[in-house]
């Protein structure tokens, strides 16, 4: 060290002194992709939904091709949140019904599906997706504005800050399903009741 300069000296103590910062921002950079890769408390929320409202649906008869057939969910516009409720309902089942989940794109068949979740993403797409649902005994939901108003049974809203859920009636008695009234009594609107 005595061969070095008092210049040499310093800029060595800087890349020191350096260092500590540039760790501490890729940390700040790996933590925040680390909690991007979680997921979202919405996407959380509205699996705990999904999973709770096949419970309280009752589908009519030959909607399961077996007494032992997996009850399927679909999902599209929203891969993180099939992701979750994949995770959610692993080893579970509802009605003695094992539970699948499906990740859908815009013209996939519908065939099998018990409940067909559509995010609200391209509008078009959410048309698509629900109109190519109607007339099958199949519960709709979505988190598009307008949900109801497009067609789908279920529509997830913000209501006092908590994600909540409407129901339009109409739409679930044309399609062949019942719902219990202990989920319509959680319901925050209820569209279509006597």
């Amino acid at each position: 060290m005595a061969g070095l300069s008092r210049f040499a000296l310093r800029r060595r103590a800087g890349r020191w002194l350096a260092l500590p910062a540039l760790l501490a921002l890729l940390a700040l950079f790996a933590w925040s992709g680390a909690a991007q890769a979680q997921p979202s408390v919405e996407n959380q929320v509205k699996a705990a939904y999904l999973f709770k409202f096949a419970g309280f649906v009752e589908w009519p008869e030959g909607s399961f091709a077996r007494p032992d057939s997996p009850l399927q969910i679909g999902v599209a516009g929203n891969d993180g949140l099939a992701d979750q409720l994949e995770q959610m309902v692993a080893g579970r089942t509802v009605g003695g019904h094992a539970i699948s989940v499906r990740k859908l794109r815009r013209g996939d068949a519908l065939q099998g599906l018990h409940i067909l979740f559509v995010g609200a993403g391209e509008r078009a797409t959410v048309i698509d997706m629900l109109a190519a649902a109607r007339g099958q005994s199949v519960l709709t939901v979505s988190d598009a504005d307008d949900g109801i108003a497009l067609g789908c049974m279920i529509a997830f809203v913000v209501a006092q800050d908590r994600l909540r859920f409407d129901v339009a009636l109409g739409q679930v008695t044309s399609s062949r399903l019942r719902i219990s009234a202990r989920m319509l009594a959680a319901a925050n609107r209820v569209q279509g009741a006597t």
